[in-house]
């Protein structure tokens, strides 16, 4: 097949059918040579509001010789392709194992770790602190409605991972050709067929959860074990070797174990560091969430095209001259501010949309960078201890109930306490309170998201408007720390691997899905 890139392709024709045609004319054939003209890549160019319009890359087949059309036509950017959709190469081990490789935690490191491990016929074990999937949307819908919090069944415990509600976002800047296999794989157990091929895809929190309970049913099948509620308690060693690890009901025999525990289970580090595993510390963020009405940013976006184009996103980031970074992170289209408390006296929030992405509100985090110089000590956990300070001074600020601190836009800029919201309201539940969030983060970074939002609303104008919405506090973007690893994907513990977003390896469900599958690869090579 001839694979060609970069067809501008006019909003509002059918895309197929025009895109068929710029091929006709690209490769100076006729229309009736083309034997198939497939989309494989399709992203939204709109960087000229005035002529907004979609790009996209097809692979073709022909009825004539492929390489001589493609000698003849002189496209530069043009290939010979497969046109073969990505597949993961697992071969199945020999002997199975005495002992079966352990996975700990099911987001999308684990999952992926687990369903490599599975295909290589290892019968591997899942391990997953929190609740299946149905279990646990039942609880976190109790804790929105309700705020009781469950603090072993929440947004970031369970099966799935923190990922499962949110945006199910799948764009990484990392290139590894394993994350084109990643995307097949979601396809396959029910995520919609347009990841493939969108420049920014995404699945939504409403399927991400039918993925999740289809890539655990090809666990089990393939002969893995899964077990809920069961957390990891700590390891024993053997001369810096892993011999066994513990749960709170028993100790087991384990030497290959897979450490894919999330960015926020801050108990379970604790012991692992007591346990002697390696850790240093890592950069994180720490900021808010800010919301505005879809309209506003559809329009600011898409110009005259929107409504047409789907709901609009943004990336928006700067540098300031305090030297601190701000940026937008996990940008939720028509969605809405959820509540992400995994430890009880504290608050996180954080965003999720569904798949439709058609609420009122788009939502996004407004972040500062926090480096380790302002952890306040040399201990390898300070960075937790530092989220921990921030998120319960947020749950005593606005009432100690798990409503959540909001202000308007106009009333942080100016530094005073909202006491009502105008156009746009707060989505969170279960509830907010009015309050000035300078209260419930250093100063260094709300006087950096001030900053921000005056930048940005360049960028985008009506950023600043008065009546956003601004909910706190956002803490759990990325993980504090980073376990070491070698060359082999072990720690200082032979036969501990560490991987995905609490290793400090990952950030998002695309990579830490990559690095699970890397994972698994290393203690594949170690078990042969």
């Amino acid at each position: 097949m001839i694979r060609i890139p970069d067809i501008a392709v006019p909003i509002g024709v059918d895309i197929d059918a025009y895109a068929r045609q710029s091929v006709s004319r690209t490769l100076n054939i006729h229309e009736n040579a083309i034997l198939s003209c497939r989309i494989v890549r399709q992203a939204i160019d709109a960087r000229r509001k005035e002529n907004v319009r979609y790009v996209v890359t097809v692979d073709v087949a022909l009825s004539t010789d492929e390489s001589a059309i493609l000698r003849a036509c002189g496209h530069k950017g043009a290939s010979i392709t497969s046109g073969i959709p990505a597949k993961l190469q697992i071969r199945k081990i020999t002997r199975r194992p005495r002992l079966r490789p352990v996975i700990v935690g099911s987001g999308p490191a684990g999952l992926f770790a687990a369903l490599t491990l599975a295909m290589a016929d290892t019968a591997p074990l899942l391990l997953e602190r929190g609740r299946d999937i149905h279990t646990r949307k039942r609880d976190v819908a109790a804790f929105w409605r309700t705020g009781r919090l469950d603090e072993s069944s929440n947004v970031h415990f369970g099966e799935g991972g923190a990922g499962t509600f949110s945006d199910g976002k799948l764009t990484t800047g990392i290139k590894d050709p394993r994350c084109a296999a990643v995307l097949e794989i979601l396809r396959e157990y029910g995520a919609p067929d347009e990841i493939c091929i969108q420049s920014k895809p995404h699945i939504g929190t409403d399927r991400l959860a039918v993925v999740v309970e289809a890539m655990r049913k090809r666990i089990e099948s393939l002969g893995g074990e899964v077990r809920f509620e069961t957390q990891l308690t700590g390891l024993c060693l053997s001369k810096k070797s892993l011999r066994e690890y513990r749960t709170r009901s028993d100790e087991f025999e384990a030497d290959h174990l897979i450490l894919a525990i999330g960015h926020s289970a801050m108990d379970t580090f604790e012991q692992l560091h007591a346990d002697g595993v390696a850790m240093l510390q890592k950069p994180f963020s720490m900021g808010l969430r800010i919301e505005h009405p879809q309209r506003m940013i559809d329009l600011a976006q898409h110009g005259r095209f929107a409504g047409m184009l789907g709901a609009a996103e943004y990336k928006l980031s700067a540098r300031l001259p305090n030297g601190r970074g701000v940026y937008t992170f996990c940008m939720c289209p028509g969605g809405v501010v959820v509540a992400s408390a995994s430890e009880a006296g504290g608050i996180v929030t954080n965003g999720m949309s569904a798949f439709a992405r058609d609420g009122m509100n788009a939502n996004s985090a407004l972040l500062v960078d926090v480096r380790p110089e302002d952890f306040g000590s040399a201990d390898p956990l300070a960075g937790f201890r530092l989220q921990r300070i921030w998120e319960r001074i947020a749950f005593k600020l606005a009432g100690e109930s798990y409503r959540a601190p909001a202000q308007r836009v106009q009333d942080f800029l100016a530094n005073r306490p909202t006491t009502a919201f105008g156009d746009v309201m707060p989505s969170y539940l279960p509830g907010i309170s009015c309050v000035n969030l300078h209260e419930c983060l250093p100063q260094y970074v709300t006087e950096s998201i001030a900053a921000g939002i005056h930048r940005f609303n360049r960028q985008i104008p009506g950023f600043a408007m008065p009546d956003a919405a601004l909910t706190g506090v956002e803490t759990r973007s990325s993980c504090p720390v980073r376990i070491a690893r070698d060359g082999t994907g072990q720690s200082n513990i032979h036969g501990l691997f560490p991987a995905g977003e609490g290793a400090g390896f990952a950030g998002g469900i695309l990579s830490a899905a990559v690095d699970g599958i890397r994972a698994a690869e290393h203690a594949l090579q170690s078990l042969e």
